[in-house]
């Protein structure tokens, strides 16, 4: 049985008005009563951050941002630092989201650039690998998450992965309704941890690998059971408190 401590982290988009997130908050916390062991994050859009810390101050569920600035503070409007979401009391953000990396042409060196400022005020980066269709049907997807992951070791050291959490998104099963089989999912996450043990084997043994492809309350258990699956980063169904739960449950 893994040591490492699961982790469902919902990323809610860009998506939630002020009430509806309340109530999805407030239907979260009251729910974890029934979750033992595994972790819960909710990372809402920035401008909800403030209403997330405010109702889940004290609570079993931490809370994050969905993206973070380079720099820690200047002329750069619109972006938010990663000062600011430590401010309002922060666990975690997510770097290199897919729709970050296609819709804003993040690619891997300010991904890398993007951990490290999340690491440098002492927030766990949620660093998000993963292949397009088109890769997977090149079959490439095992030299894609290497290229990524990569970007980030030889920038800042397998060390850094002593205080990281990874997410694999198959970009092709997010949102679109299809899921990798378990066994998908599991052969690109032994290959994630094998990459880092190649390097550093404790760091690569504690690491959580959070599976991000349309993970819902119907298939959660399936693939949490895959051995080198910690958890998941969700999407669509983290909007939903009992869908969320049900996995959380999963998890344990």
């Amino acid at each position: 049985m893994s040591k490492r401590r699961p982790l469902v982290a919902g990323n809610w988009k860009m998506n939630g008005s002020r009430a509806e997130s309340a109530t999805l908050v407030s239907a979260i916390k009251q729910g974890m009563s029934t979750v033992a062991k595994a972790e819960a994050a909710v990372c809402p859009p920035f401008i909800l951050v403030p209403l997330a810390a405010e109702m889940l101050a004290g609570s079993a569920v931490a809370w994050g941002g969905q993206n973070l600035s380079v720099h820690k503070s200047g002329a750069y409007t619109g972006e938010v630092s990663g000062p600011m979401l430590k401010d309002y009391g922060c666990t975690y953000v997510i770097v290199g989201h897919s729709e970050r990396r296609a819709y804003y042409g993040e690619d891997d060196v300010l991904v890398a650039d993007k951990y490290a400022a999340a690491q440098a005020v002492g927030l766990i980066p949620i660093l998000c690998v993963g292949e397009t269709l088109q890769e997977r049907e090149a079959s490439h997807t095992e030299t894609v998450v290497a290229r990524q992951l990569d970007a980030v070791i030889n920038k800042h050291g397998i060390g850094s992965f002593k205080n990281a959490v990874i997410a694999y998104e198959p970009v092709w099963a997010i949102g679109t309704g299809k899921t990798a089989t378990p066994q998908q999912a599991q052969d690109v996450h032994r290959f994630i941890r094998g990459r880092l043990a190649a390097s550093d084997k404790a760091v690569a043994e504690n690491m959580r690998i959070l599976y991000g492809g349309s993970m819902k309350g119907s298939n959660a258990k399936e693939l949490l059971a895959q051995p080198d699956i910690d958890g998941g980063l969700i999407g669509g169904a983290s909007l939903q408190a009992e869908e969320f739960l049900t996995i959380c449950r999963a998890a344990d």
